[in-house]
Protein backbone atom coordinates (compact mmCIF):
# COMPACT_ATOMS: atom_id res chain seq x y z
CA UNK A 1 0.00 0.00 0.00
CA UNK A 2 1.34 3.42 -0.87
CA UNK A 3 1.35 5.32 2.41
CA UNK A 4 2.01 8.53 0.49
CA UNK A 5 -1.18 8.21 -1.53
CA UNK A 6 -3.51 11.18 -1.29
CA UNK A 7 -7.01 10.85 0.25
CA UNK A 8 -8.53 11.32 -3.20
CA UNK A 9 -6.54 8.34 -4.47
CA UNK A 10 -7.63 6.15 -1.59
CA UNK A 11 -11.24 7.27 -1.87
CA UNK A 12 -11.88 8.33 -5.46
CA UNK A 13 -14.84 10.70 -5.95
CA UNK A 14 -18.15 8.97 -6.54
CA UNK A 15 -20.60 10.42 -9.10
CA UNK A 16 -23.81 11.45 -7.40
CA UNK A 17 -27.19 12.92 -8.13
CA UNK A 18 -28.31 15.50 -5.60
CA UNK A 19 -30.83 18.36 -5.22
CA UNK A 20 -29.71 21.58 -6.87
CA UNK A 21 -29.14 24.72 -4.78
CA UNK A 22 -28.67 28.39 -5.57
CA UNK A 23 -24.92 27.74 -5.56
CA UNK A 24 -25.52 25.81 -8.81
CA UNK A 25 -27.28 28.71 -10.50
CA UNK A 26 -24.35 29.85 -12.69
CA UNK A 27 -23.68 26.30 -13.85
CA UNK A 28 -27.34 25.60 -14.59
CA UNK A 29 -27.60 28.73 -16.74
CA UNK A 30 -24.40 27.82 -18.56
CA UNK A 31 -25.60 24.29 -19.33
CA UNK A 32 -29.00 25.64 -20.42
CA UNK A 33 -27.53 28.21 -22.80
CA UNK A 34 -25.02 25.78 -24.28
CA UNK A 35 -27.65 23.06 -24.82
CA UNK A 36 -30.70 24.89 -26.17
CA UNK A 37 -31.01 27.48 -28.93
CA UNK A 38 -34.60 28.44 -28.05
CA UNK A 39 -37.02 28.10 -25.11
CA UNK A 40 -34.21 28.59 -22.63
CA UNK A 41 -34.94 28.89 -18.93
CA UNK A 42 -33.70 32.31 -17.87
CA UNK A 43 -31.54 32.95 -14.82
CA UNK A 44 -34.51 34.62 -13.16
CA UNK A 45 -36.76 31.63 -13.85
CA UNK A 46 -34.12 29.21 -12.58
CA UNK A 47 -33.94 31.18 -9.34
CA UNK A 48 -37.73 31.12 -8.99
CA UNK A 49 -37.92 27.39 -9.75
CA UNK A 50 -35.18 26.66 -7.21
CA UNK A 51 -36.67 28.74 -4.41
CA UNK A 52 -40.41 29.37 -4.74
CA UNK A 53 -42.07 27.09 -7.27
CA UNK A 54 -43.66 23.74 -6.51
CA UNK A 55 -40.70 22.13 -8.22
CA UNK A 56 -37.53 20.11 -7.66
CA UNK A 57 -34.25 20.18 -9.59
CA UNK A 58 -31.69 17.38 -9.55
CA UNK A 59 -28.08 17.65 -10.76
CA UNK A 60 -25.53 15.00 -11.71
CA UNK A 61 -22.22 15.87 -10.11
CA UNK A 62 -18.78 14.32 -10.46
CA UNK A 63 -15.48 15.64 -9.10
CA UNK A 64 -17.31 18.73 -7.94
CA UNK A 65 -18.58 19.51 -11.44
CA UNK A 66 -22.27 19.56 -12.40
CA UNK A 67 -22.69 17.74 -15.69
CA UNK A 68 -26.45 17.86 -16.15
CA UNK A 69 -29.78 18.61 -14.53
CA UNK A 70 -33.41 17.51 -14.52
CA UNK A 71 -36.31 19.64 -13.29
CA UNK A 72 -39.69 18.38 -12.06
CA UNK A 73 -42.89 20.36 -11.59
CA UNK A 74 -45.58 19.12 -9.21
CA UNK A 75 -49.30 19.87 -9.43
CA UNK A 76 -50.64 20.79 -5.99
CA UNK A 77 -53.45 18.55 -4.83
CA UNK A 78 -52.78 15.84 -7.41
CA UNK A 79 -50.46 12.85 -7.79
CA UNK A 80 -49.07 14.11 -11.08
CA UNK A 81 -45.54 15.31 -11.85
CA UNK A 82 -44.09 16.78 -15.02
CA UNK A 83 -40.52 16.55 -16.27
CA UNK A 84 -40.28 20.21 -17.18
CA UNK A 85 -36.73 20.19 -18.51
CA UNK A 86 -33.51 18.22 -18.53
CA UNK A 87 -30.13 18.94 -20.09
CA UNK A 88 -26.62 17.51 -20.12
CA UNK A 89 -23.48 19.59 -20.60
CA UNK A 90 -22.52 19.13 -24.28
CA UNK A 91 -19.02 18.03 -23.21
CA UNK A 92 -20.47 15.03 -21.36
CA UNK A 93 -23.31 13.91 -23.59
CA UNK A 94 -23.78 10.31 -24.79
CA UNK A 95 -22.52 8.91 -21.48
CA UNK A 96 -25.86 7.86 -20.00
CA UNK A 97 -26.17 10.94 -17.80
CA UNK A 98 -29.55 11.89 -19.24
CA UNK A 99 -30.94 8.44 -18.50
CA UNK A 100 -29.63 8.58 -14.92
CA UNK A 101 -31.28 11.95 -14.38
CA UNK A 102 -34.63 10.80 -15.78
CA UNK A 103 -34.59 7.65 -13.65
CA UNK A 104 -33.69 9.70 -10.57
CA UNK A 105 -36.59 12.03 -11.41
CA UNK A 106 -38.96 9.06 -11.48
CA UNK A 107 -37.76 7.94 -8.04
CA UNK A 108 -38.21 11.44 -6.67
CA UNK A 109 -41.71 11.69 -8.13
CA UNK A 110 -42.66 8.44 -6.41
CA UNK A 111 -41.22 9.73 -3.13
CA UNK A 112 -43.53 12.74 -3.54
CA UNK A 113 -46.48 10.30 -3.96
CA UNK A 114 -46.84 10.95 -7.69
CA UNK A 115 -47.92 7.99 -9.80
CA UNK A 116 -47.61 9.58 -13.25
CA UNK A 117 -44.82 11.52 -14.91
CA UNK A 118 -45.50 13.51 -18.08
CA UNK A 119 -43.30 15.48 -20.43
CA UNK A 120 -42.97 17.15 -23.81
CA UNK A 121 -40.05 16.64 -26.19
CA UNK A 122 -39.23 18.23 -29.51
CA UNK A 123 -40.43 16.19 -32.43
CA UNK A 124 -37.03 16.66 -34.08
CA UNK A 125 -35.08 15.31 -31.09
CA UNK A 126 -34.76 11.58 -31.91
CA UNK A 127 -32.20 10.89 -29.17
CA UNK A 128 -34.53 12.03 -26.38
CA UNK A 129 -37.55 10.34 -27.96
CA UNK A 130 -35.61 7.07 -28.13
CA UNK A 131 -34.54 7.44 -24.49
CA UNK A 132 -38.09 7.96 -23.24
CA UNK A 133 -39.41 5.08 -25.31
CA UNK A 134 -36.72 2.78 -23.88
CA UNK A 135 -37.68 3.89 -20.38
CA UNK A 136 -41.30 2.91 -20.97
CA UNK A 137 -42.93 6.26 -21.69
CA UNK A 138 -46.18 6.10 -23.65
CA UNK A 139 -46.81 8.50 -26.53
CA UNK A 140 -49.90 10.64 -25.96
CA UNK A 141 -50.15 13.17 -28.79
CA UNK A 142 -48.38 15.62 -31.05
CA UNK A 143 -48.61 19.32 -30.15
CA UNK A 144 -48.03 21.58 -33.16
CA UNK A 145 -46.32 24.95 -32.82
CA UNK A 146 -45.29 24.23 -29.22
CA UNK A 147 -41.84 25.84 -29.11
CA UNK A 148 -40.70 29.40 -29.75
CA UNK A 149 -39.39 28.43 -33.20
CA UNK A 150 -42.79 26.82 -33.99
CA UNK A 151 -41.44 23.28 -33.78
CA UNK A 152 -43.89 20.58 -32.73
CA UNK A 153 -43.68 18.66 -29.47
CA UNK A 154 -44.55 15.07 -28.64
CA UNK A 155 -46.23 14.36 -25.32
CA UNK A 156 -45.34 11.26 -23.32
CA UNK A 157 -46.44 9.76 -20.03
CA UNK A 158 -45.15 7.00 -17.77
CA UNK A 159 -47.17 5.33 -15.04
CA UNK A 160 -44.86 5.01 -12.05
CA UNK A 161 -47.23 2.61 -10.30
CA UNK A 162 -47.76 -0.04 -13.00
CA UNK A 163 -49.93 -2.19 -10.71
CA UNK A 164 -52.69 0.40 -11.03
CA UNK A 165 -55.04 -0.19 -13.93
CA UNK A 166 -57.41 2.79 -14.16
CA UNK A 167 -60.82 2.50 -15.77
CA UNK A 168 -60.63 5.54 -18.03
CA UNK A 169 -63.35 7.00 -20.24
CA UNK A 170 -62.19 8.60 -23.47
CA UNK A 171 -63.06 12.20 -22.62
CA UNK A 172 -61.80 14.85 -25.07
CA UNK A 173 -60.17 17.84 -23.41
CA UNK A 174 -61.44 21.41 -23.73
CA UNK A 175 -59.70 24.36 -22.08
CA UNK A 176 -61.93 27.12 -20.70
CA UNK A 177 -61.24 30.40 -22.47
CA UNK A 178 -62.46 32.73 -19.71
CA UNK A 179 -61.94 32.74 -15.95
CA UNK A 180 -65.66 32.15 -15.29
CA UNK A 181 -66.48 29.40 -17.82
CA UNK A 182 -65.15 26.30 -16.04
CA UNK A 183 -68.71 24.94 -15.73
CA UNK A 184 -69.53 25.12 -19.44
CA UNK A 185 -66.08 23.77 -20.36
CA UNK A 186 -66.44 20.78 -18.01
CA UNK A 187 -69.97 20.14 -19.28
CA UNK A 188 -68.77 20.30 -22.89
CA UNK A 189 -66.11 17.66 -22.22
CA UNK A 190 -68.69 15.33 -20.69
CA UNK A 191 -71.15 15.84 -23.53
CA UNK A 192 -68.45 15.29 -26.16
CA UNK A 193 -67.47 11.98 -24.54
CA UNK A 194 -71.06 10.78 -24.86
CA UNK A 195 -71.78 12.38 -28.23
CA UNK A 196 -68.56 12.43 -30.30
CA UNK A 197 -70.15 14.33 -33.18
CA UNK A 198 -70.76 17.36 -30.92
CA UNK A 199 -68.56 20.26 -32.02
CA UNK A 200 -66.77 22.03 -29.17
CA UNK A 201 -66.33 25.74 -29.76
CA UNK A 202 -66.08 29.01 -27.92
CA UNK A 203 -69.52 29.91 -29.21
CA UNK A 204 -70.96 26.85 -27.46
CA UNK A 205 -68.94 27.61 -24.32
CA UNK A 206 -70.39 31.13 -24.08
CA UNK A 207 -73.90 29.97 -24.95
CA UNK A 208 -73.81 27.44 -22.13
CA UNK A 209 -72.52 30.12 -19.78
CA UNK A 210 -75.38 32.47 -20.71
CA UNK A 211 -77.88 29.68 -20.10
CA UNK A 212 -76.39 28.50 -16.81
CA UNK A 213 -74.99 31.55 -15.03
CA UNK A 214 -76.08 32.45 -11.53
CA UNK A 215 -75.63 36.12 -12.57
CA UNK A 216 -73.45 37.08 -9.59
CA UNK A 217 -70.44 35.55 -7.88
CA UNK A 218 -68.06 36.75 -5.16
CA UNK A 219 -66.58 39.12 -7.74
CA UNK A 220 -66.51 39.57 -11.49
CA UNK A 221 -68.80 37.74 -13.88
CA UNK A 222 -71.34 35.23 -12.70
CA UNK A 223 -70.42 31.58 -12.42
CA UNK A 224 -72.54 28.58 -13.30
CA UNK A 225 -74.51 26.47 -10.85
CA UNK A 226 -75.60 22.83 -11.16
CA UNK A 227 -79.24 23.57 -12.01
CA UNK A 228 -78.47 25.80 -14.98
CA UNK A 229 -75.84 23.39 -16.28
CA UNK A 230 -78.26 20.47 -15.91
CA UNK A 231 -80.90 22.30 -17.94
CA UNK A 232 -78.38 23.10 -20.65
CA UNK A 233 -77.48 19.42 -20.93
CA UNK A 234 -81.14 18.35 -20.90
CA UNK A 235 -82.06 20.84 -23.63
CA UNK A 236 -79.40 19.17 -25.80
CA UNK A 237 -80.94 15.76 -25.36
CA UNK A 238 -78.74 14.30 -22.63
CA UNK A 239 -79.99 12.40 -19.64
CA UNK A 240 -78.80 14.14 -16.50
CA UNK A 241 -79.06 13.75 -12.74
CA UNK A 242 -78.30 16.51 -10.25
CA UNK A 243 -76.96 15.59 -6.81
CA UNK A 244 -76.71 18.39 -4.24
CA UNK A 245 -76.43 18.21 -0.47
CA UNK A 246 -78.15 21.52 0.21
CA UNK A 247 -81.64 22.64 -0.80
CA UNK A 248 -80.70 26.27 -0.28
CA UNK A 249 -79.26 28.65 -2.86
CA UNK A 250 -75.73 27.66 -3.80
CA UNK A 251 -72.81 30.12 -3.56
CA UNK A 252 -75.04 32.72 -1.91
CA UNK A 253 -73.12 32.83 1.40
CA UNK A 254 -70.03 34.19 -0.38
CA UNK A 255 -71.93 37.22 -1.76
CA UNK A 256 -72.38 40.12 0.66
CA UNK A 257 -74.60 42.45 -1.33
CA UNK A 258 -78.27 41.75 -0.33
CA UNK A 259 -79.59 42.73 -3.75
CA UNK A 260 -77.18 40.38 -5.52
CA UNK A 261 -78.11 37.58 -3.13
CA UNK A 262 -81.78 38.13 -3.89
CA UNK A 263 -81.17 38.01 -7.64
CA UNK A 264 -79.16 34.79 -7.30
CA UNK A 265 -81.96 33.21 -5.29
CA UNK A 266 -84.61 34.19 -7.86
CA UNK A 267 -82.47 32.79 -10.71
CA UNK A 268 -81.98 29.50 -8.86
CA UNK A 269 -85.69 29.19 -8.09
CA UNK A 270 -86.44 29.78 -11.77
CA UNK A 271 -84.00 26.99 -12.74
CA UNK A 272 -85.63 24.66 -10.20
CA UNK A 273 -89.15 25.47 -11.46
CA UNK A 274 -88.09 24.43 -14.95
CA UNK A 275 -86.35 21.30 -13.66
CA UNK A 276 -89.51 20.22 -11.80
CA UNK A 277 -91.34 20.17 -15.12
CA UNK A 278 -88.65 18.01 -16.73
CA UNK A 279 -87.51 14.39 -16.36
CA UNK A 280 -84.23 15.58 -14.78
CA UNK A 281 -83.79 14.01 -11.33
CA UNK A 282 -82.70 16.38 -8.57
CA UNK A 283 -81.40 14.28 -5.68
CA UNK A 284 -80.64 15.89 -2.32
CA UNK A 285 -77.71 14.12 -0.75
CA UNK A 286 -73.97 13.68 -1.32
CA UNK A 287 -72.62 10.90 -3.51
CA UNK A 288 -70.10 8.61 -1.85
CA UNK A 289 -66.92 7.44 -3.60
CA UNK A 290 -68.53 4.08 -4.26
CA UNK A 291 -71.70 5.64 -5.67
CA UNK A 292 -69.68 7.91 -7.95
CA UNK A 293 -67.80 4.90 -9.29
CA UNK A 294 -71.06 3.02 -9.78
CA UNK A 295 -72.44 5.90 -11.82
CA UNK A 296 -69.40 5.71 -14.09
CA UNK A 297 -69.68 1.94 -14.42
CA UNK A 298 -73.24 2.50 -15.68
CA UNK A 299 -72.02 4.88 -18.38
CA UNK A 300 -72.37 8.20 -16.56
CA UNK A 301 -69.87 11.05 -16.78
CA UNK A 302 -69.61 13.04 -13.51
CA UNK A 303 -69.17 16.81 -13.66
CA UNK A 304 -68.18 17.82 -10.14
CA UNK A 305 -68.05 21.08 -8.21
CA UNK A 306 -64.84 21.47 -6.20
CA UNK A 307 -63.12 24.15 -4.17
CA UNK A 308 -60.12 25.40 -6.12
CA UNK A 309 -58.16 25.96 -2.92
CA UNK A 310 -56.54 22.51 -2.87
CA UNK A 311 -55.37 22.96 -6.47
CA UNK A 312 -54.63 26.67 -6.73
CA UNK A 313 -54.72 28.03 -3.14
CA UNK A 314 -57.55 30.35 -4.11
CA UNK A 315 -61.05 30.00 -2.72
CA UNK A 316 -63.52 29.95 -5.58
CA UNK A 317 -65.99 27.33 -6.88
CA UNK A 318 -64.63 25.34 -9.79
CA UNK A 319 -66.01 22.61 -12.07
CA UNK A 320 -64.05 19.57 -13.30
CA UNK A 321 -65.03 16.36 -15.11
CA UNK A 322 -64.15 12.89 -13.79
CA UNK A 323 -62.60 10.68 -16.46
CA UNK A 324 -61.83 7.48 -14.56
CA UNK A 325 -60.83 5.74 -11.37
CA UNK A 326 -58.77 2.89 -9.96
CA UNK A 327 -58.29 1.40 -6.52
CA UNK A 328 -56.81 4.57 -5.01
CA UNK A 329 -57.40 7.48 -7.39
CA UNK A 330 -59.96 9.45 -9.34
CA UNK A 331 -58.76 10.89 -12.65
CA UNK A 332 -60.06 14.27 -13.78
CA UNK A 333 -59.84 16.82 -16.58
CA UNK A 334 -59.44 20.34 -15.23
CA UNK A 335 -60.54 22.94 -17.83
CA UNK A 336 -58.32 25.62 -16.24
CA UNK A 337 -54.66 25.79 -17.32
CA UNK A 338 -52.53 27.95 -15.02
CA UNK A 339 -50.00 29.16 -17.58
CA UNK A 340 -48.55 31.70 -15.15
CA UNK A 341 -47.44 28.81 -12.93
CA UNK A 342 -45.76 27.07 -15.88
CA UNK A 343 -48.59 24.59 -16.49
CA UNK A 344 -49.58 23.20 -19.88
CA UNK A 345 -52.53 21.18 -21.11
CA UNK A 346 -50.49 18.08 -20.21
CA UNK A 347 -50.82 18.92 -16.53
CA UNK A 348 -54.61 19.19 -16.67
CA UNK A 349 -55.59 15.98 -18.47
CA UNK A 350 -56.47 12.80 -16.52
CA UNK A 351 -54.99 14.24 -13.34
CA UNK A 352 -54.76 11.51 -10.66
CA UNK A 353 -56.19 12.63 -7.30
CA UNK A 354 -56.23 10.40 -4.23
CA UNK A 355 -59.82 9.50 -3.38
CA UNK A 356 -59.49 10.86 0.16
CA UNK A 357 -58.20 14.17 -1.24
CA UNK A 358 -60.94 14.23 -3.85
CA UNK A 359 -63.58 13.90 -1.13
CA UNK A 360 -62.09 16.89 0.67
CA UNK A 361 -61.95 19.12 -2.40
CA UNK A 362 -65.40 18.15 -3.77
CA UNK A 363 -67.17 20.78 -1.69
CA UNK A 364 -67.28 24.56 -1.61
CA UNK A 365 -67.65 27.28 0.97
CA UNK A 366 -68.00 27.33 4.73
CA UNK A 367 -71.16 25.24 4.54
CA UNK A 368 -69.46 22.53 2.46
CA UNK A 369 -71.84 22.73 -0.49
CA UNK A 370 -71.60 19.73 -2.83
CA UNK A 371 -72.88 19.39 -6.37
CA UNK A 372 -72.45 16.67 -8.99
CA UNK A 373 -74.04 16.27 -12.41
CA UNK A 374 -74.20 12.78 -13.88
CA UNK A 375 -74.44 12.94 -17.67
CA UNK A 376 -75.66 10.00 -19.73
CA UNK A 377 -76.16 9.40 -23.43
CA UNK A 378 -79.34 10.69 -25.01
CA UNK A 379 -81.97 7.97 -25.33
CA UNK A 380 -83.09 9.22 -28.73
CA UNK A 381 -82.30 12.22 -30.95
CA UNK A 382 -84.32 15.31 -30.07
CA UNK A 383 -85.91 17.12 -32.99
CA UNK A 384 -84.82 20.63 -31.98
CA UNK A 385 -81.52 20.27 -30.13
CA UNK A 386 -79.64 23.46 -29.39
CA UNK A 387 -75.98 23.66 -30.39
Amino acid sequence: MDLMASPSTLHPPVPRIRPATLDDLDTLVRIENSTFETDRISRRNFRYLLTKANAATLVKEWKGQVRGYAMLLFHTGTSLARLYSYAVDPSFQRRGIGRELVEASERLALERECIALRLEVRRDNPASIQLFEKLGYRYLEVVPDYYEDHAAALRFEKTLAPHLNPELVRVPYYQQTLDFTCGPAALMMGMKALQPELELSRKLELRLWRESTTVFMTSGHGGCGPYGLALSAFHRGFEVEVHVNDEGALFITSVRDPEKREVMQIVQEDFLDELRGSPVDVVYGALSVGELQECMEQGGIPVVLISSYRLYQEKFPHWIVVTGFDEHYFYVHDPYVDFEAGKTLTDCVNMPILKKDFQRMARYGKTGQKAVLILKKPKAPRRHQQQ
